[in-house]
């Protein structure tokens, strides 16, 4: 991330980072929500996304790509690469981090979900839940009543956290899991 911290005027455009199958997934979520009056994808080493839509620039673009876009996601599958990028947005840029939230997803009015979040279609965020920073809830997957998940975590289809529980930092739960530790 280039170009320093600088005040530009707000947009509704949004820039997903990562040109990959959870940027699509991202992209996808952010039309459905309807919020967002330009969509584009930076990547380091692709110059299109699955879905075909072109990649504007890569990490290193970042600042001059501020101008023209107010807000940001990490839609990158890595846990430490996810969190990474989201601190230097944080420190360098000016960026509006958002989450993305299916509007076909339930989170229960209790729950909080912080920024640079993506919950996917069909997924439960239920009452008192706590999903930190960067975190991907996936199709399927349900954080009961007042589970947690800390940064950067990645609950995978069809998964479960149990009630009350705590999912550690980076940590996967795998695709029909019960993570109730």
């Amino acid at each position: 991330v280039q170009g320093g911290k600088r005040k530009h005027k707000m947009n509704k455009n949004l820039l997903i980072v990562g040109a990959g199958i959870y940027a699509v997934v991202a992209w996808e979520i952010a039309e459905d929500m309807g919020c967002f009056e330009k969509i584009d994808f930076v990547d380091d080493t692709k110059e299109t996304a699955p879905n075909g839509n072109r990649v504007v620039g890569t990490t290193r673009d970042l600042g001059r790509l501020a101008t023209e876009y107010s807000n940001i996601i990490v839609a990158i599958g890595e846990p430490k690469i996810r969190n990474s990028l989201l601190n230097q947005i944080k420190e360098e840029t000016e960026y509006n981090i958002v989450s993305l939230v299916s509007p076909k997803a339930y989170v229960a009015r209790s729950a909080q979900v912080e920024k640079g979040c993506i919950i996917e279609p069909m997924a439960v965020v239920h009452s008192l839940c706590v999903i930190a920073e960067g975190c991907i809830i996936s199709s399927g997957a349900v954080i009961n009543h007042a589970g947690k998940c800390a940064e950067a975590v990645h609950v995978d289809c069809n998964a479960t956290v149990a009630g009350h529980v705590l999912v550690p930092a980076g940590e996967k739960v795998k695709s029909g899991q019960v993570y109730d530790k």
